[in-house]
């Protein structure tokens, strides 16, 4: 609990939305520890843990950098890269950047993943009205994150209250 509470800090108080190369290490770093705070359903812990990146290639090489030989329990995890919506696969994780409006491609999203067990992660101002999962945001100059409970739970996901106590807004 010490070290995600570190991390917050750090999240909170070093990130200033200008800095687009370092705020996108520390989208993918954040990304890659909501994965350890998350309930996944039996069926999400099967194969290969595929982390789908939609239209972000920044963001996309710092998650193969930071998960190069690593795993997620006994899950090789893979990165996708998808360069459109109708690209995306079956993945454990959807990143979403704001290259593309979700808002738009949400319904699309949301079938392509029915049933899927998938976290969808956003940065992208109200995406969470459209189903996204966790959403990256921009609070006060300091890049924050909200997350919907509900969204979740659609697709068989549970947060732990250790994330929930850290998110800027909880939306139920």
């Amino acid at each position: 609990m010490k070290r995600v509470f570190f991390i917050f800090l750090l999240f909170t108080s070093l990130l200033t939305y200008g800095q687009t190369a370092e705020v996108a290490k520390y989208k993918s770093m954040f990304t890659l520890n909501f994965i350890r705070y998350i309930g996944w359903p039996e069926a999400s812990k099967q194969g290969d843990f595929v982390i789908g990146v939609v239209k972000d290639n920044i963001i996309a090489e710092n998650l193969k950098s930071q998960t190069a030989g690593k795993k997620f329990g006994y899950q090789t995890i893979v990165i996708k890269e998808f360069k459109s919506v109708e690209e995306i696969t079956d993945c454990q994780l959807l990143y979403f950047s704001n290259s593309v409006n979700f808002s738009r491609n949400a319904e699309l999203v949301m079938e392509k993943l029915k049933g899927k067990n998938s976290l969808v992660i956003t940065e992208t101002e109200g995406a969470i009205k459209n189903g996204s999962m966790i959403n990256f945001v921009v609070r006060d100059d300091k890049l924050k994150f909200e997350i919907s409970n509900a969204n979740a739970e659609a697709f068989g996901i549970k947060f732990s209250s250790s994330l929930t106590s850290l998110s800027n807004a909880i939306v139920k």
